[in-house]
């Protein structure tokens, strides 16, 4: 008696989670049922799975999470502001109007980005740049040299030198940053 109890309440959670999953939860599958000459067809849609290979050291894959998770909302900011500068950029006819729209742009995001940069670690501005040339294809270097010139770019990558970091580094999603693509892809679809 207590066995066949056991077994439909198995049953039933087991219904009752399937169908959380089939209505559009955050299941991996999502079902649909269609009638076609009187009879019902079941059409199951399977969402893709995607298999990388398993972190060595929990650790360092945690830290990379958390880093991926805390930077990546500004590097998509990034794209968007730089989009904007361009086109407003593309419509200003004279130099010196473009040279005072990127100085007002660089002031207004020294103000707003400034306090939170500051609270970042290295390692943290490390997967920002490589980020940033994800999102706007352009590295950072390229990006201040673009706007601001070779000399102001020249000067910014000799200080990123001296504290460990690198403006040229770029973003290379089927090698070195593998992981970090898995973990983007992950946080996109909202597991982690």
């Amino acid at each position: 008696m207590k066995r066949t109890i056991f077994i439909t309440a198995l049953l039933w959670f087991a219904s009752c989670v399937s169908e959380g999953f089939a209505q559009g939860g955050r299941g991996f599958w999502h079902q649909e049922w269609t009638v076609e000459n009187g009879d019902s067809i079941a059409t199951v849609h399977i969402l893709p799975v995607y298999k990388y290979s398993r972190p060595v050291d929990l650790r360092r894959y945690q830290k990379l999470v958390r880093a991926v998770k805390k930077v990546y909302p500004i590097a998509r900011t990034a794209r968007e502001e730089m989009r904007a500068m361009e086109d407003e950029l593309c419509r200003l006819p004279t130099k010196a109007e473009q040279r005072r729209y990127v100085k007002g742009v660089e002031e207004r995001i020294k103000n707003e980005y400034t306090p939170v940069l500051k609270k970042m670690t290295s390692y943290e501005g490390k997967i920002l740049v490589k980020l940033i040339d994800r999102e706007t294809e352009y590295t950072a270097y390229e990006i201040v040299k673009d706007f601001r010139g070779g000399f102001v770019a020249g000067f910014w990558q000799g200080i990123a030198r001296l504290f460990g970091q690198n403006l040229k580094t770029g973003y290379d999603k089927t090698g070195e940053d593998k992981m970090i693509e898995q973990i983007i892809i992950y946080y996109e679809l909202g597991w982690i």
